[in-house]
């Protein structure tokens, strides 16, 4: 079997981002990557946790990318679903414009508020997910553009701001995390093929940086046989990430 893909290894990180949540609902809704990576880890050291078909149906087992649900052994309404986020069964993984030192997020707008350059999304699910939920981040392009100093709207709070849990973040280039005495960014690890320089120059404040840092672990032939022949044969992950 041939090497894990910069794409691939960003999804086993992302499954990762679940080891020891548990009966949850995997929220993943940033795009295909985290999407795989929640699904992987059903698939494989995570079985109770609960993952849907993209819609309000929670699957029998991990369904591939697209496709149809299957067996439905669940019905999660709009309603059942705000119970979720307000007891706090969900670890969501949402995409951020712009994320600070602390995890501040921002989805609503570039700019003055006044006058934004660009209007995104508006503030969305971020605020009860983030006071609520354990939530990460995956961002599937790591730069200064994303990682800002200081965010131009709090559209989800950081850990600074009385956030529940913000875990760690996941991009092409690293895995991030806030194992800090002050809760800032720092980081954990790089892929394979990235320089720890890389990841410094691509990020618009000062990143807490380890004496050593680890390499991204990489999938194993099995994780690598479910990605590929199973839950996404059609290769949507390489979309996300080129190679």
């Amino acid at each position: 079997m041939s090497e894990a893909t910069r794409a691939e290894v960003c999804a086993a990180a992302c499954a990762d981002l679940f080891r020891g949540d548990g009966e949850i609902v995997a929220a993943a809704v940033a795009g295909f990557v985290p999407m795989l990576g929640s699904r992987l880890a059903r698939a494989t050291f995570a079985p109770d946790l609960l993952t849907t078909d993209g819609g309000p149906s929670l699957s029998a087992e991990p369904v591939p990318l697209g496709a149809p649900a299957g067996t439905v052994e669940g019905w999660l309404p709009f309603r059942d679903h705000l119970w979720l986020v307000l007891n706090g069964r969900r670890h969501v993984v949402m995409g951020p414009s712009q994320i600070d030192a602390h995890g501040n997020t921002n989805i609503s707008c570039i700019g003055d508020w006044k006058q934004p350059s660009r209007q995104l999304l508006g503030v969305r699910g971020g605020p009860g997910n983030t006071l609520l939920n354990t939530t990460s981040y995956w961002v599937p392009k790591h730069s200064t553009r994303v990682f800002t100093e200081k965010v131009d709207m709090v559209s989800g709070v950081g850990w600074d701001r009385g956030a529940h849990e913000i875990r760690a973040v996941v991009t092409n280039l690293a895995v991030l995390d806030f194992e800090t005495p002050e809760r800032r960014m720092r980081l954990r690890s790089v892929h394979p093929g990235v320089r720890v320089e890389d990841v410094v120059e691509a990020t618009g404040f000062e990143l807490a940086v380890p004496d050593e840092v680890p390499e991204t672990r990489r999938p194993d032939a099995e994780e690598l046989r479910i990605m590929r022949d199973v839950l996404d044969p059609k290769g949507l992950r390489e979309r996300e990430v080129p190679a």
